[in-house]
């Protein structure tokens, strides 16, 4: 069961709710992680090794496509990755909150402004949690949001083209960490705070924390035609931390449930400080009760300043519009809007059935997994079953919305997701294992151990009303003696298991990008059919496009040169320029006259204080060019493109800053 021998393994079942207890809780668990990240030899063992049959479950021939796709968060690297499962195979990793060098993303002109904020260019971000949009509570495979979690983002990713198209920053927030996760109908996407502060922001102490600083609920509409992102409206919450969220769906549409910790409201030393309670509660957000309420005009008009960016996929451009005010509803003042439900302290994962009916909370330092029921609360609501209320906001009672209870079920519960036969999967974080368990009579009925400290787990469709099963996917953060070493730091890893039967089959290990805090996975199917594969050039209304060789000019205004080029295999025009000088602010408007898919072209010109590009067919991007030495200097294509690629280049003479030599670009003379 465990990676370690059986009278090496430990149930905590106790509640702690002193300090005194709280550290020796702690020292249990983080002495717990240690031994079992101690027992690497035994990942070299049986539990380690994989049996031929397993392998071939995974295996794809060359040639031949996976069965789904699945979207993996970066973490720390501010990106989405695309794998394919069953393989693990990487396909691409998409660039969202942090500059890339391999795609010019927020290095080309055109996309810098896609990175734009209230506190100005910011080139990174944490991005955590992605998720596909629906329709009729099923993955429709249009679009993946995801949210930066440093500067509060949420982003949006086509999935026709896998490209980010829009970016919108969230106002009155900090550590935006419980999103980005819609309804089931995608009418929102929901962000929701981590860190409480002052809203709006101020300068105050922070030991006045406690009473004083507020959580926020976002509410970002989605237009169901074209899939632009609107903030519709904010829920000012009490100050406590909001850590993951999912939608109610089937008859609990129209209701957003989020973890909450740290409801003692402490603001240091929080491992300690925030776990005093013996339970924290999930809220449940009625979002239909606040439709109502906007409509009868029951909110507030803040001033804010957020930054909302989209990227045009005619003119190939971004734009980037500050915004000055939101619509605020304060749960505290409003009666039906958010409820709380008690769960064990320190939840993290909130997490509804296929059905709508059953609500996880996977509290971190309990043994077991709470599940409520969706019927009892509404019942709780009706008949005012209160045992309180938190600045205003109702309590329910615990026993009165409680479904059943997980027994014993490991060590450190994070995340759950589900399959479509009604079963549950749990990760541990301290046992390091998956567990599966019974929707209903709440039975253990498998648990395999992964390698090593889970996070995250994704099931295909796991969080919809039609999961697609099959696969789990687990999300390590330690991988130990997993691969080959690569210094201090080594990579974190995912794990592949079967679910396809009654028990659970590890088939495979890949590396990740960045760290992989959740993930999203849809039948390949749903995607691939729409992916474009044909880029007309008459589509493109980039303001500096040069679609025909006849259009090609150099332009002088002033100190700045404006080049209009294109680009096909296997030559630039021009690829001879001349007439530039030391000083002069040069911009190369590049224009890729391919039209068909997989046949992009990248330059890059020496000296040049910014990446290259790499453009698509059929479009036009940018980059600066300030020359500093006189000389003659060579541009060239970074992207393999044809037989002839390594013929693909030019030069540009580069004279002094009085030289009377006037502009002149060739190609062939």
């Amino acid at each position: 069961k465990y990676c370690c021998p059986p009278q090496n393994k430990i149930i905590i079942t106790n509640k702690y709710t002193t300090m005194k207890n709280t550290h020796l809780l702690a020292g249990i668990l983080l002495g717990m992680a240690a031994f079992l990240s101690g027992c690497q030899d035994q990942g070299k063992g049986t539990n380690g090794a994989l049996a031929s049959s397993a392998a071939e479950k995974g295996y794809v021939a060359p040639g031949e496509h996976d069965e789904f796709y699945a979207f993996v968060s970066g973490g720390f690297s501010g990106q989405l990755s695309v794998y394919g499962l069953p393989s693990g195979r990487l396909f691409k990793v998409i660039p969202v909150f942090s500059q890339d060098p391999e795609k010019a993303w927020g290095y080309n002109e055109e996309t810098k402004p896609m990175l734009n904020t209230s506190h100005g260019f910011i080139p990174w971000d944490d991005a955590h949690h992605p998720d596909i949009s629906q329709t009729k509570g099923e993955l429709d495979g249009r679009y993946v949001f995801i949210n930066g979690n440093n500067t509060p983002r949420i982003a949006k990713i086509d999935l026709s083209v896998f490209e980010t198209t829009e970016i919108i920053e969230i106002p009155n927030s900090a550590g935006n960490h419980s999103s980005a996760f819609v309804t089931e109908n995608t009418e929102y996407v929901v962000a929701g705070t981590r860190f409480s502060v002052p809203v709006p922001q101020r300068d105050m102490p922070i030991a006045e924390a406690k009473g004083n600083f507020k959580g926020s609920l976002s509410f970002i509409s989605v237009d169901p035609e074209d899939g632009r992102m609107d903030l519709s409206f904010q829920i000012l919450m009490p100050g406590f931390d909001y850590d993951l969220a999912h939608p109610g769906r089937g008859a609990s549409h129209g209701w957003m449930f989020f973890t909450t910790y740290n409801t003692e409201e402490a603001n240091s030393l929080k491992e300690v400080n925030s776990s005093q309670n013996d339970k924290d509660f999930i809220a449940a957000v009625n979002w239909k009760k606040a439709e109502e309420y906007i409509a009868e005009g029951k909110f507030t008009t803040v001033p804010a300043n957020y930054a909302h960016n989209v990227y045009d996929d005619n003119t190939h451009t971004a734009t980037s519009t500050m915004k000055k005010e939101v619509r605020v509803l304060d749960a505290s003042a409003l009666p039906g809007l958010v409820y709380f439900l008690p769960t064990p302290k320190s939840p993290h994962g909130c997490d509804v059935d296929p059905t709508g009916e059953y609500i996880v909370g996977n509290g971190k330092l309990s043994a077991d997994l709470t599940v409520h029921s969706f019927t009892r609360m509404i019942d709780a609501i009706e008949n005012e079953k209160f045992e309180g209320e938190a600045y205003g906001i109702p309590i329910l009672s615990f026993e009165d919305v409680l479904a059943g209870t997980v027994k014993q079920a490991g060590l450190g519960p994070l995340h759950t997701e589900f399959d479509a036969q009604g079963n549950g999967y749990t990760t541990f974080f301290i046992s390091s294992e998956v567990v599966k368990w019974k929707v209903g009579t709440w039975e253990v009925v498998d648990r395999q151990p992964c390698y090593y400290s889970v996070g995250h787990l994704m099931i295909p469709g796991g969080n919809s009303r039609k999961p697609f099963g099959k696969y789990a996917v687990a999300m390590n953060k330690i991988t130990k003696d997993r691969y080959l070493p690569t210094g201090p730091e080594v990579t974190q890893s995912a794990q592949l298991y079967d679910i396809s039967g009654d028990k659970m089959e590890l088939l495979l290990d890949f590396p990740t990008i960045g760290e992989p805090h959740y993930a999203a996975g849809i039948a390949a199917d749903l995607i691939k059919e729409r992916s474009r594969k044909i880029f007309n050039l008459t589509d493109n209304k980039h303001a500096h496009a040069t679609t025909s060789d006849a259009d090609v000019k150099v332009v002088r205004d002033g100190k700045e040169v404006h080049v209009y080029m294109t680009m096909i295999r296997s030559h630039f025009n021009p690829d001879n320029i001349e007439g530039i000088k030391v000083g002069d602010k040069v911009y190369f408007h590049v224009t890729n006259l391919e039209q068909d898919y997989d046949v992009p072209h990248g330059v890059s010109m020496i000296g040049a204080n910014t990446s290259e590009l790499l453009i698509m067919p059929g479009q036009t991007e940018t980059f600066v060019w300030e020359p500093k030495q006189v000389g003659v200097w060579p541009f060239y294509c970074t992207d393999f493109c044809s037989a002839l690629h390594q013929e693909m280049q030019g030069y540009v003479r580069v004279s002094p800053a009085d030289s009377s030599l006037d502009l002149s670009w060739s190609l062939g003379e």
